[in-house]
């Protein structure tokens, strides 16, 4: 749907034509009173009419051949000529200055002629050509110093645009490494501590020689002890990746995810162990899980995307309830016998995907395993352990 015009704009385009008119009436009213032979009255009112329709329609929008087609009849009457210099002018502004350049060469040669062969070499020769050209040139002139003034002041806004940016992203850089090194302290620093808790604890908890009553109180403190650490993994992956105001995604969010991916043209197949299609009455997960587990298939996905455009991937989920959850994802990494590659080259990538899993998976207690295949596929297997009931 073409965007309207505001009415600012047509009036600004109706003011320019009235003036090009006024112009134009000055060139007929200077034919007459110098008794030169002139076109009728009634062509010059209709080629006013048309002129000044023109450049209310088409001064913007089709500048250049708004110009050819005044040109001509520029030369040969009055109000046309009247409203050349207004057409030069949104050349000017709204063309490369090649265009502009080749546009009021070609009228002043062919003013030049046409004059020479209707009036001869003579002064009234020389001072008609002089007055258009000089007319049709500052037109020129003042249209291209506007656009190269438009152009210096986009060019310092994007400028400015480009380091406001720049310094959003260095603060943003400098946000993320502080909330690294911060989750890197609590994780050394207080998950060992907790850990050696839990292990004592346990310790204290099978002692042959202790009474039940220690051995409930260690247990109650070995149980505090592994919330504190699930806790703790918790704070440092929400320290590591703040989460949003949204709500978190979970398992029940992955066919969302894989259906978002298929929307880009890969073939991608989702099951649960054993084949049956996700969300066909799987073991309820816990959040926590659930939420990991999306980001596995997030980052495996976004990695197949990356390095492996076009080629079939397969997600599968195991979920076994009270023992864990194995998500296991392969891609194809050849089409046809041909490696795989996007347009362009290879996209880039920062190289921390799958650190990243791996620090997430680990801190979970779990594994992660990934490498090509000897079939010729990229193959990535988690497995999370499921949460201990308090």
């Amino acid at each position: 749907m073409a965007r309207q015009r505001p009415a600012r704009s047509w009036l600004l385009e109706i003011s320019l034509a009235a003036c090009a008119t006024l112009l134009g009436l000055f060139f007929v009213h200077e034919t007459v009173s110098q008794d030169a032979e002139g076109a009728p009255i009634v062509v010059e009112a209709v080629a006013g009419a048309l002129s000044f329709a023109g450049l209310v329609l088409f001064r913007r929008s089709h500048p250049v051949a708004l110009t050819l087609a005044l040109i001509p009849f520029g030369i040969l009457l009055g109000m046309p000529m009247g409203a050349t210099p207004f057409a030069l002018f949104a050349v000017g502004l709204h063309r490369a200055a090649r265009v502009t350049i080749a546009l009021a060469t070609l009228h002043a040669t062919a003013t030049a002629v046409i004059y020479y062969l209707a009036l001869g070499a003579g002064r009234v020769y020389y001072e008609s050509v002089a007055f258009l050209v000089l007319l049709h040139v500052s037109a020129i002139a003042v249209a291209m110093l506007i656009r190269s003034q438009r152009q210096l002041v986009a060019s310092w806004a994007e400028r400015a645009r480009q380091a406001e940016e720049g310094q959003r992203l260095r603060i943003e850089q400098a946000r993320l490494a502080e909330r690294e090194r911060i989750a890197g302290e609590m994780h050394d620093v207080l998950a060992h501590r907790v850990s050696l808790l839990a292990v004592h604890a346990g310790a204290l908890e099978v002692r042959r020689d202790a009474s039940p009553a220690e051995r409930e109180v260690a247990g109650v403190i070995r149980q505090c002890a592994h919330d504190a650490l699930e806790d703790l993994r918790m704070l440092i992956g929400m320290v590591r990746a703040p989460a949003d105001d949204h709500p978190q995604p979970t398992l029940d969010d992955v066919p969302a995810l894989v259906e978002q991916s298929r929307s880009t043209g890969t073939e991608i197949g989702l099951s649960l162990g054993g084949g049956e299609p996700l969300g066909g009455g799987e073991p309820a997960v816990p959040a926590p899980l659930g939420r990991h587990a999306y980001r596995i298939v997030q980052e495996a996905l976004t990695n197949a995307r990356k390095h492996a455009p076009g080629a079939p991937v397969l997600v599968d989920i195991d979920v076994q309830a009270g023992k864990g959850l194995t998500v296991r994802i392969d891609n194809a990494l050849a089409t046809d016998g041909a490696r795989v590659r996007p347009a362009g080259g290879v996209l880039p990538g920062a190289g921390a995907g799958l650190a990243g899993l791996r620090e997430r998976i680990q801190l979970l207690g779990g594994q992660l395993e990934h490498g090509p295949t000897a079939a010729g596929n990229f193959h990535l297997r988690a497995w999370l352990p499921w949460p201990t009931a308090t």
